[in-house]
């Protein structure tokens, strides 16, 4: 997968399918989405492109409203490896700022999708608008194709469990610690990418040893507090581990600094300080719990890992 950031760096790329979003979670209906691309391009010799945008669009419209509380899935990081995952042939990942969101639908289409790309044919997700005041829709580049030689094709909304599979929906899910929901609706395991650090004291002190995972970005969605069964990538190596979040407050309120996650990893026998590890989660096992002493700590513990490592996941 090629990644642009800038228009003036992308290369000639053959018979281009286009799309665009914020692609946030890289959910089941993205992945429709960009299944299609990749089915038409094949059948027309040509590339699949995504066009997405950082920051998120309503982080710079409504940094005081909408945006100001907006948690995101995956940080930039997670989303590039996730769309790395699908398929894609080329990612271009533009600036958004105010002037940019000035740009019309019509500008769009003519300087963008015709002007820089060639576009052959565009895909849209259900419902999609784009361009200055979301003016642009399905038939307004229906229309436009016909005149700039390019086709359209509107994928349908996708249901799970007879609910519209959409990233707000997600979020929710995972701000519930309903991990498995949010798992069925993004159609692969909510995922944190980290260096591990050294992990807490008090755990290694009654033989329980943890390794910290951090979060970066100050937008980024971390589940509920509680204890998570989880698998861990590391090296190549996956590792079947329990975790647990303290401090995972509303993002009006919390200090990324402040947020607890720690990790105990079943059968490793090396020091994975400093490496980079991918955090799959796979099922919240239960609420944060406060102890009066070490040996009901090491009660409930020894609890968690059996519960843990019945689990098939």
């Amino acid at each position: 997968m090629k990644i642009y950031y800038d228009l003036d760096s992308i290369t000639s790329i053959r018979n281009p399918v286009v799309t665009t979003g914020s692609f946030d979670g890289v959910h089941i209906g993205h992945k429709t989405i960009l299944n299609r691309l990749r089915e038409i391009a094949s059948s027309i010799g040509g590339e699949s492109v995504l066009i997405t945008f950082h920051p998120h669009p309503r982080k710079v419209l409504f940094p005081d409203t909408a945006g100001k509380t907006l948690l995101l899935i995956n940080s930039q990081r997670e989303k590039v490896e996730l769309l790395r995952k699908t398929g894609l042939d080329h990612l271009i990942i533009l600036k958004f700022t105010r002037e940019f969101s000035q740009i019309s639908s019509i500008d769009f289409i003519r300087n963008i999708l015709v002007g820089k790309l060639n576009a052959r044919k565009v895909v849209i997700g259900f419902n999609h608008h784009f361009g200055h005041n979301r003016e642009g829709n399905f038939d307004y580049l229906y229309e436009l194709g016909q005149y700039y030689n390019f086709g359209v094709e509107e994928i349908p909304e996708q249901d799970i469990h007879n609910e519209t599979v959409s990233s707000t929906l997600i979020r929710k899910a995972l701000l519930e610690g309903k991990i498995q929901r949010a798992n069925a609706y993004l159609d692969h395991h909510y995922i944190i990418v980290s260096e591990l650090f050294p992990g807490s004291e008090t755990c290694r002190s009654i033989n329980f040893p943890t390794l910290r995972v951090k979060i970066t970005e100050e937008n980024k969605l971390v589940p509920c507090d509680g204890v998570y069964a989880v698998n861990v990538l590391v090296d190549g190596e996956f590792y079947k581990g329990i975790l647990n979040i303290k401090n995972s407050l509303p993002l009006e309120i919390r200090d990324i600094n402040a947020i607890n996650i720690d990790i105990h990893l079943f059968g490793y026998d090396s020091d994975l300080t400093g490496k980079t590890a991918t955090v799959f989660f796979a099922k919240r096992i239960r609420e944060e719990l406060q102890f009066n002493d070490a040996d009901s700590m090491v009660k409930q513990l020894q609890s968690d890992l059996a519960e843990v490592e019945e689990l098939i996941y």
